[in-house]
């Protein structure tokens, strides 16, 4: 069931109109121009995240270019004027009920950090089915509905409105609670390589991947396909299930940063582990988080998706098993073990007994990199291949409820699926879509199909 808040109001309307907001529990109400007080960032532990409620927005910020009529038109009544904030990279939108959906298109701009250089108006994409079942125990944490996130680099100011979608002339929905969430990913935590000065979850996070690397590693090694037995080891895989007498088909291991790599705070996520028993297939996405980085930032970028989706999202840790940046490098997403069959949060009614793998990126219309779409290949063979899976063959799963197939639904789908296979939605974007078929066929030749 969805809840909106529903203004259903013409244009004309709009001068005269505010619009109260429902926040999160224990949030500040703020009113503009004064910002809201940011998350408290430890001294030890760079990154924080600073939340904004959206507030109405004056005559000045209303009037906008028309989305593709050639016309004016009105823009919601809601946004944040423009703001300086304490330095951030990543922008996105919640609201309070994670099954509410924004009828509106969030825009924003930021202004690059020690200048007075102003970017263009960008738009947040509102698909964010990347999300928890609706019966995982992860809800229990009450999750928030909310935009993907969008890298904007290194910014001291930002402004954002929410304008018509596509063929309207103003929003006549909007959900509660909207908040506005500019993300400082912060440095690499800086760790003691001897384990006893590590912290708990820390040596917890690096000991689920004990027999690819060691206690504390920065990357897991590529290996060849004969490491097959080290490696079900790690995944806790005792048999396969192989036809008596057939040979195992694996792809060769390739190398993954993993999260002491990328620089993750252990400290934001839930301390356990969520297991499913196997997994199926792999659902692609793209990050929808924009294309203008350079892949010296990808693990800034993955820092800033993992705060993102535990801070703002209230999600138990990132929500994608693996990251893949426009250079082909992979890294390890949600904690668990790269090896194993960790539960994420990717495709919503999917999460059971299969791997999520975002591609960093908006791919809508720009063609993903070579590098990006080998690499999903590479760690598809490897990963399916753990579990006996043909990347190029179909299984069958059973939905857990979304907008595409009821609960309970058993679906036919390819091992190497799009999110929007499984889920109604753009993700991963028709040119990242496009690309699958190619990349199912690479997989299962280097499993030696």
């Amino acid at each position: 069931m969805r809840a909106f808040v529903a203004t259903s109001l013409g244009a004309a309307t709009f001068a005269a109109l505010v619009v109260p907001l429902a926040l999160p529990a224990g949030a500040n109400s703020v009113q503009a121009p004064a910002a809201a007080a940011p998350e408290a960032a430890s001294a030890d532990v760079p990154g924080s995240t600073q939340s904004l409620p959206l507030v109405p927005l004056g005559d000045r910020d209303r009037v906008l270019p028309g989305r593709g009529s050639g016309r004016a038109a009105t823009a919601a009544p809601v946004g944040m004027p423009v703001k300086d904030v304490r330095p951030f990279s990543l922008v996105g939108v919640v609201w309070t009920d994670a099954q509410a959906e924004l009828h509106g298109q969030p825009q924003v701009r930021t202004r690059a950090t020690g200048s007075h250089k102003w970017g263009a108006w960008q738009d947040v994409q509102t698909h964010y089915d990347d999300a928890p079942d609706l019966d995982s125990p992860e809800r229990g944490a009450k999750p928030r509905g909310g935009t993907a996130p969008l890298w904007v680099g290194d910014s001291d100011a930002v402004q954002m409105r929410i304008a018509p979608e596509q063929g309207r002339q103003a929003v006549t929905e909007l959900p509660a609670g909207l908040r506005l969430e500019l993300v400082d990913p912060g440095s690499p935590v800086e760790r003691d390589p001897a384990p006893a000065a590590a912290g708990q979850q820390a040596n917890d996070s690096s000991a689920a991947n004990a027999g690819l690397a060691p206690l504390g590693a920065t990357e897991i090694p590529a290996a060849p396909a004969d490491r097959l037995q080290a490696d079900l080891a790690a995944a806790g895989q005792q048999e396969r299930g192989q036809a008596a007498g057939a040979e195992p088909r694996n792809g060769p291991r390739p190398k993954i940063i993993t999260r002491a790599g990328w620089g993750a705070d252990e400290k934001l996520r839930e301390p356990k582990f969520g297991y499913t028993k196997t997994v199926k297939a792999a659902f692609v996405h793209h990050s929808a988080t924009g294309n203008t980085y350079s892949c010296n930032q990808s693990s800034a970028i993955v820092r800033g998706i993992y705060r993102y989706h535990v801070k703002s999202n209230h999600w138990r840790d990132l929500g994608y098993n693996f990251v893949i940046d426009k250079c082909g490098t992979i890294f390890e997403g949600r904690a668990g073990g790269v090896a194993k069959a960790v539960m994420g949060a990717h495709t919503l009614g999917f999460n059971n007994d299969t791997t999520g793998i975002a591609v960093i990126g908006t791919f809508d219309k720009a063609k993903p990199p070579a590098a990006a779409v080998d690499a999903l290949g590479k760690l598809t063979a490897w990963k399916l291949g753990l579990y006996g899976r043909n990347p190029d063959g179909k299984t069958t799963l059973v939905s857990g409820g979304g907008n595409r197939f009821k609960k309970g639904t058993k679906v036919r789908l390819n091992v190497i699926s799009g999110h929007r296979d499984g889920y109604v939605t753009s993700c991963p974007g028709a040119a990242l879509y496009g690309t699958l078929g190619s990349a199912r066929t690479a997989s299962a030749r280097f499993q030696g199909r």
